[in-house]
């Protein structure tokens, strides 16, 4: 007996990012598939597929939004039942990853919620997971097994190419993020936009997590386009209190751009009323129509997302998409 084995994908969505989902299914050229997902009167989420799966490699996105720890538990149980129902392998499609803010200890006596993330993951049954533009790209060392770790810097990087105009300077709001700025500066100027560099002195007060203050901006910015960067906008307070200091130095613009839209607590209100010229961000999270404003650009992360996906199922290398920028 002689058996040729052909490889199928099946691509399913959780609750939290069906629009996204589609998006990235139409990319693939594939449906979404038939997962029912409901909701218990006493808040027990359930999932069943209402298609085979055996044998079928299978992806599950879900981004980790509001409410973040349904999201996260919701994507667990389908990627349980995907094991229980014999998939041959499973890839968790996180496009903003929960909890990897808490990827280290600040202070004595906390978690590193992060590693629980990943090791729930483990537990779960994921054989793989795909992520954009984590907080910290150690978290990758969390898991005990692949970590496809991409990057939304093509689809910012070009959107800002297309339409920044003048003396640029790219701005980190913090030391902690220099390494993102200055690849984003060579992104832009290998697009023909020439970028310098800046970062802002920010400081924390002790036992705090949503408080920012920027301390000293470090580089020439007075009359020059400044892009503030940063991975995550939560409240917006590191974001803001950076466009502030920018602006008592005379900028002529300042732009921000970001890939995950958390925009929680007073984000909006404080971003509408900062000295910020444009928010670019896209939709690794879905950014409801009372979370959007006049100077917010969303863009979409699905072509990314899906030439991935398709790099994962036929084997392919993945930082050859990116030029070794996804790390």
């Amino acid at each position: 007996m002689e058996f040729v084995s052909r490889k199928k994908l099946l691509l399913f969505s959780g609750r939290g990012t069906e629009e996204l989902a589609g998006e990235i299914a139409t990319c693939l050229g594939v449906e979404l598939g038939d997962v029912r997902l409901s909701t218990f009167s006493d808040g027990e989420l359930y999932a069943r597929y209402g298609e085979n799966v055996r044998g079928t490699d299978v992806f599950i996105v879900q981004a980790h939004c509001d409410p973040i720890n349904d999201r996260i538990m919701e994507q667990l149980i389908m990627i349980d039942a995907a094991k229980r129902a014999s998939a041959k392998r499973i890839t968790a499609v996180c496009p903003y990853f929960g909890y990897s803010r808490q990827d280290h200890k600040a202070e004595g006596r906390e978690p590193l919620t992060a590693r629980l993330v990943a090791d729930l993951f483990t537990v779960a049954g994921a054989d793989r997971v795909v992520t954009v533009d984590l907080h910290a790209g150690q978290i990758q060392g969390f898991f005990d097994f692949p970590v496809d770790h991409l990057t939304a810097l093509p689809v910012l990087g070009d959107y800002l190419i297309d339409n920044l105009d003048g003396d640029v300077v790219v701005v980190s709001p913090d030391p902690g993020r220099i390494k993102l700025a200055q690849r984003y500066a060579r992104y832009l100027s290998e697009g023909g936009v020439e970028a310098d560099l800046a970062f802002i002195d920010k400081r924390r007060p002790r036992g705090t997590h949503d408080i920012a203050e920027a301390a000293e901006v470090v580089g020439r910015v007075q009359g020059r386009v400044c892009v503030l960067i940063d991975d995550i906008i939560g409240t917006a307070g590191t974001i803001t209190a950076a466009a502030e200091a920018l602006h008592a130095r005379g900028v002529g613009e300042t732009w921000v751009s970001a890939t995950h839209p958390v925009l929680s607590g007073p984000a909006i209100d404080r971003l509408k009323n900062a000295p910020i010229q444009r928010v670019v961000v896209t939709n690794t999270l879905p950014v409801p129509n009372d979370k959007r404003f006049d100077t917010l650009e969303v863009l979409s992360i699905a072509p990314v997302i899906a030439e991935v996906l398709a790099a994962v199922f036929e084997d392919r290398s993945v930082s050859e998409i990116f030029r070794g920028d996804n790390v």
